[in-house]
Parts: C-alpha cells; structure tokens; sequence
C-alpha cells in the first residue's frame, strides 16, 4: 500500500471526498553524503557571519527580506508564522478548465490521490466526470505551510492531483530578447523539408524502459564492486518523523449535489471546513496575489512561505 505524505478532502461544491496525496515520482539519481576521512563522521553545514567569517549560534539568527539593496526588513517567527495560509487540509477546486489551457512551464510536480475508506464512490465520480467533460479541475491546496496552484486530473482509474507554479513565477519568453534572427528568419522550403524529414526518419513510440540514466548506473555499479571488496564504512542515521495523517468523513452524496447545483463557487473561494467536519457553507475569498517562490521537495511538499513588500522573502 503506498505511503500517504498528506492526508485531508477534495472540496467539490459541497461535497467532501476523503484523499491521501502520494508521490507520483520516484526520484533518482545518487546521493553523496560528505564524511569526514578522518572519523567517517557525517559532515553538516555551518551557518557563517559572512563579514566576520565567524560561526554564528541559532539563537543569534533572524529572519529579513532585503527591501532595497544593503537594507533589510527584519520579521519574527511570529510574524512568518501568522502570515502563513491557514491549512485547511481540504484541496479547494475554483474552476475547471482545459488541460491544454494549462501552460507546459508552470506544471511543477505530480502526485497521486488516493480514496480514503467511504470516499471510494464519490472518488470515482469525480474521475469519470472529469473523463467525460474533457476537464480538469483547478484548487487551491495548503499543505503544511505552504499554499499552492493545483491542477486535478483523471489517470487511468485513478486522480492525479498536479502542483502548478504561480503564473508570477514563470517566465513568459520575452525574457530571452530574442533577435529578428530567431523569430523571423528565412527558412527555405528545401531545408523545411529535410529538418521535417530527418524528424519522420527519428520517429518513435514513447518507451520509458529505455531512457535510463547511465550516470547513476555507473557509480552504483561502482559502489558494488567496492563493497564486494569489503570497502564499506558504517555510518549512522536517523530517521525523520512521520507526518500525522487526519481522517475524513463523508456525508449523503446525492443531497450535497443537489446543494452544490443550487449556486456556482466563485473563483478564488476557500473553505474553513477541515476534512473530519459536517459540510459547512462557503466564506470568504481566497487572495489571487498568493505567490510561492518555493519548490517542493522529492518526497514531499516544501514548507516554505511567502513574504516581503517588494521582493519574494525566502523563510529559509
């Protein structure tokens, strides 16, 4: 049974569909540690007054956003905190547009919805109106600290939930200043004609199998024939702490459709209503100037926040 890193409910007009998010990646590549030759002691990093190049104590750390350059407004934990978006473990859907409105640079990362116990029915529901509308479906989810742009969609018998980045966040292509040269230039028909036919001659099917990083399996085939020769250091780790998952509950199906179908949901909504409460009436509007200039992790979703007045603040 796969791992559920978060666990809450799709907001879908009045209805609660109990979900746990799961990674649809399983990230690759090697991880080297640095280790002290000398002890084989794992290596940290030091927090380093970079004027003095002195180490500087946790308890003399504070947090700022530059505000002009060389000048810098200084927040408490407090402050970030409070300015942190409510979790409401629920993913808020807004609106439901077509996958192709979907601009290709602000997909982030995927994950996998999972149906929690009595949500199965209302999951698949859902999915299949998803399928037959051709749609896929816009929130707002708030997962740990940080809230996101996310994209639902059906894949095969499942729903994916896709995190997206804010549009603030991606470049449009005037940012490359291209030249004439570039977006006008002169192509003939004889060299049309050859580029489109060395595409046909390249031409395949999508095979995963065969796209492998060589890189990796290099060291590993590295690391083996080392530790065949007894050349392995012991080192010790510890584990993180799992994340508390919450339970959901869903009520009568039919009656909250025919509720949800009374009125339309404002782009932008949000929902108070946590995933183990009795469907409650919507309030209040989400903020459309939230921005997120952090990226989630390989395993989960970064915790990282938003702030500053003229410049995106970084909590780390």
């Amino acid at each position: 049974m796969a791992r559920a890193i978060w666990k809450g409910a799709i907001s879908f007009g009045l209805v609660h569909i109990p979900v746990g998010l799961v990674s649809a990646a399983s990230p690759q590549g090697v991880d080297f540690s640095w280790l002290d030759k000398r002890s084989m002691d794992p290596v940290g990093y030091k927090r380093i007054n970079k004027a003095t190049g002195k180490e500087v104590t946790s308890e003399d750390i504070v947090k700022g956003v530059q505000y002009e350059k060389g000048r810098y407004v200084v927040l408490s934990e407090e402050e970030i905190r409070d300015a942190h978006p409510r979790a409401t473990q629920t993913i808020d859907i807004f609106a439901f547009v077509d996958a192709d409105d979907i601009p290709l640079p602000n997909i982030e990362k995927p994950y996998f919805l999972s149906p929690e116990r009595r949500g199965e029915k209302v999951y698949a529901l859902l999915r299949e109106t998803l399928v037959q509308t051709g749609k896929v479906a816009l929130a707002y989810v708030v997962v740990r600290t940080r809230q996101q742009l996310a994209a639902l969609m059906p894949m095969d018998g499942a729903l994916m939930l896709v995190m997206l980045r804010w549009p603030a966040e991606v470049r449009g292509v005037e940012y490359l200043e291209l030249t004439d040269a570039v977006t006008d230039a002169r192509l003939s028909k004889q060299e049309l004609d050859m580029a489109k036919r060395l595409v046909e001659d390249m031409a395949s099917e999508w095979n995963p199998k065969e796209y492998v990083d060589t890189f990796e399996e290099q060291i590993m085939d590295l690391v083996e024939e080392k530790a065949s020769k007894g050349e392995i250091e012991s080192v010790d780790h510890e584990d993180a702490p799992a994340e508390q998952a919450r339970p959901s509950n869903v009520t009568d199906l039919t009656e909250l459709l025919k509720r949800s179908l009374g009125g339309k949901a404002k782009p932008g909504a949000s929902r108070s209503t946590k995933a183990d409460d009795k469907p409650a009436a919507k309030s209040g509007s989400r903020s459309s100037r939230s921005k997120s200039g952090a990226r989630a992790s390989d395993d989960k979703p970064d915790s990282k926040g938003t702030g500053g007045s003229r410049k995106k603040a970084s909590n780390g």
